[in-house]
Order: structure tokens, then sequence, then C-alpha cells
């Protein structure tokens, strides 16, 4: 689950420049006014008429520190300055009439705002538009068009790029992911022992017998490999740089995916959106068929593995299939011996599951935000949460999952060149499919597996 790297609205409030101050009403403005009145004196403007000529020629907005796009960490200092020479090229150069024609600008934390109307397709506009700020400026400027949260409209944004560049850790990001891989190795062969995990404790005096969970880790551990192969390959297609991914163990189910940065700036939401859906897309698929191998298959040693029909109704998906393939032979109250691949299987379906929930930085999370825009996808988010939030009254790996939401992918994501134009109905459509395969995967199986003991279930 890529994530990118606290979401404030535009600020509106104006920077007061050494022109408005000298430009304030005496009545409304007298006291705050009183020692600019005072030093408008002939003899003093005349020793002060050099400074005030340089000052005229570099005239700029200080640009208040701290972090204006939702999400972005900007590395801001005092020296940070727009000269007013370059709003104004900005204004008339870089936008135009065919583009964005600018009704007003705000100074905005780490840079400039601009509203106005937007003109033309957003995707093509977008790009005259850092076409001609590249002509004029390089590299100094990134520019940004984005949905302004205050009233819905476009507005453009332009930062100095140097304020754009990633903070460095004090330990290497390959070290850090390192530990929490091997931290993950152990987990995903801990789930798969039984013995081990009735009694934690007892783990570090037993470890040869976590030589039994390797068949399980290895088949978990591939499903969400070919999910993070699948970010890794959409991000390349569509020119996405990704940091390291760090795996997160976890007891109850091996692990919780991975959480994996992306490092540059996302160009919009289509290519958003194919990114994130990739590792699901990948991840769903392997498990899925694997999942239909293990009912299918019969055992490797004609035994299998014995379990309680009510395992199946922990996940709608899960119970569906055994309901359909299994038929009568699946009934409440009566062991059956199923080939272990099924709950394998299932495990890497439900790490992808859960990196699914439209929640955060998390895959489903980037996915809703793609489709629907930054807004919705927000509120989303936060109703999700709290539905996991009640969840975890009940699920332990809810609680985990949640707490990891909350203080490591609960966002806000960061800002995309252009958030204006939406994907194509397709990669929509996938988008959909992810989140709906999610859900069914979560989801409890609340029906009975024999209809006969349907008097035996609270309904």
């Amino acid at each position: 689950m890529p994530r990118q790297t606290k979401d404030e609205s535009p600020s509106a409030e104006l920077l007061n420049s050494i022109d408005t101050v000298q430009n304030v009403d005496g009545d409304a403005r007298a006291d705050s006014a009183s020692d600019t009145v005072q030093n408008i004196d002939g003899d003093a403007r005349a020793n002060a008429a050099s400074d005030s000529d340089v000052q005229e020629q570099v005239e700029v907005v200080d640009v208040a520190s701290g972090s204006p796009l939702p999400g972005m960490k900007q590395q801001l200092d005092e020296s940070v300055t727009i000269p007013k020479a370059t709003i104004d090229i900005l204004k008339d150069q870089v936008f135009g009439f065919d583009t964005f024609f600018v009704t007003s600008h705000e100074p905005y934390e780490g840079g400039i705002l601009f509203k106005g109307n937007l003109r033309g397709v957003p995707a093509k506009s977008f790009e005259k538009i850092t076409t001609r700020l590249q002509n004029k400026f390089g590299d100094e400027y990134k520019v940004f068009l984005l949905i302004n949260p205050e009233d819905e409209k476009p507005v453009a944004v332009v930062v100095p790029k140097q304020t754009l560049e990633p903070a460095t850790g004090a330990i290497p990001e390959w070290a850090a992911a390192a530990v929490f891989g091997v931290v993950t190795i152990f987990t995903l062969l801990l789930r798969n022992v039984p013995v081990l995990q009735d009694n934690l404790l007892s783990t570090f005096d037993n470890l040869e017998l976590l030589k039994d969970g390797l068949s399980g880790a290895l088949v978990t551990a591939l499903i969400v490999g070919v999910h993070e192969i699948g970010h890794i390959l959409a991000a390349k297609d569509v020119g996405v740089k990704l940091a390291v991914p760090y795996f997160v163990p976890s007891w109850q189910i091996g692990s919780f995916g991975a959480i994996t940065r992306i490092v540059n700036i996302v160009r919009n939401r289509e290519d958003l959106l194919k990114v994130a859906a990739a590792g699901p897309v990948a991840g769903f698929s392997l498990g899925f068929v694997l999942l239909l191998l293990g009912f299918i298959l019969p055992p490797s040693d004609g035994l299998g593995l014995v379990v309680d029909p009510t395992v199946f109704h922990e996940s709608f998906l899960l119970g569906g299939l055994a309901k359909l393939i299994l038929g009568d032979a699946l009934k409440e109250g009566t062991q059956l011996a199923i080939n272990p691949l099924v709950l394998w299987a299932w495990a890497g379906l439900l790490i992808n599951a859960i990196n699914s929930i439209p929640a955060g930085e998390l895959d489903g999370g980037r996915i809703a935000f793609a489709m629907w825009g930054r807004k919705i996808s927000s509120r989303l988010s936060s109703v999700t949460i709290g539905l996991l939030g009640l969840s975890s009254l009940f699920s332990d790996v809810a609680f985990y999952w949640v707490v990891l939401i909350f203080f490591l992918q609960r966002g806000p994501i960061a800002p995309l060149s252009e958030e204006i134009t939406e994907p194509e109905n397709n990669y929509i459509g996938i988008g959909v499919a992810i989140l709906f395969l999610g859900l069914l995967v979560c989801l409890p199986y609340p029906f009975p597996f024999d209809p006969s003991q349907l008097t035996d279930f609270d309904l």
C-alpha cells in the first residue's frame, strides 16, 4: 500500500505588504498606522529615497512557513520568498485566457494561490501551464491544479520547488525495512503453527517447530509479494517512484501487508488509481486461484486439515465458495478435512482485503480518492475508520489494524499535480470491483450451511 508524504485548507488571509501598510485608511486604522503617518516627513523621505528605489525593484511577498498542501511535508525557512515580479509573470504569461484566467491571488503558506476560471479541458490546460512555467522559470517552481475545499472551485497553487524536497531520516530506509521484513517472516511462520500460537511465550523454546509453518508462510508471502510487485510494475509504467516497502508483521494473520511511500508527486488521479489498484488486482487474482485449487485438489498427505465449518462464516466470499463447492458436506457441527491451501490462500486474500479498505492512505483510500476526489474520499475514510473502531470491540485484528491506520496511514493523501480530471470509466470499474471484493472478504457469511438448521441461527 504505497504511502505518500496534515490536511490544511487554503488560507485566505493576505499577508500585509509594505504598500498595504502605507495605504491604510486613517479613520479605520488610525492607531495601527500612526507610526507610518508620522514618518511621512519630507526630510525623512528624502533620506530614505535611495532605499525605497531599491525596495521597489526587489519587492517580495513573504511566505509564511508551514504545510500549505494536504499531506505535503515542505522544507521551508524564512528566506523562501516569491518576488512580485515573478507573480506578475505567473499571472500574465504562465496563466492566460486559454488555460486559467486569474481573477485574484493570495499569499499561500509556502507559495501563491491563484483563483480564477479554468478554461478548456483541465488536463490539456494544465499541460500548457506547466510547459509555460518550465519555459519561464525552469525547475524553480511547481504548479498544482487543485479543488479549493472552501468553494469546490478549481485553484492553481505555485510553490518554490526547493520546498518540496523530501526530508531524509536518521536511519536508512533499507535498514529499517530489513528489520520489519525479518519480523514479518517470523510472524508468517508463527501464524501457521497452531501449537505455538496457543502459547506464544513458548515459541523461543521451540523454534524448531517453526519449520512446520514453512509451507503456509510461503503461500501467504507469495500472495503478499505479488501484491507489491503489482504496485512496482504499475508505478514504473506511469513514472511514479516508490520507496522501500515496509512489511508489517501480525501474529494473527502473519502480516498486514506492506507500507510503501510514494517518493515523487503523482501526475493525476488516473495514475494514482493505476498504482493503487495494481497491487490488489495482482494479489486478489493469485489468492482467488489458489483458494479454488485448495477446495478442488485433495490434500497432499491424503489427510488434510480438520476444521470446524464455523471458520467459513468468517468471510462472505470464503463461506459462499465453500458452500458452492463442498455442498452438503458442509454442515454446522460436523468437522471436515480440507486442503490447508484453502486457509493459506484465504489469509493472503484477507491481507489484500484489509489493504483495500477505503481509509487513509491504504490502497483502498487511494482508490477512493482517485475515483471520487478528495472531499468524498475524506468523508468515506472517516466513516470507515469509525466502523473499524466499532469492529475492534469484537475483533483483535480490526483493533490492531485501526491503530495502525490511525498512527501510520490515516493521511491525508499528498496533492497530485492535477486533481481535477477524473480517471477513465474502465479504471473506475476496476477500482469499484476491488472495493467490493474487499468487502466480500471482510464481511462474515451470515447464512447457515444447512438450511434445516435455520432455527439455530438468530437472524
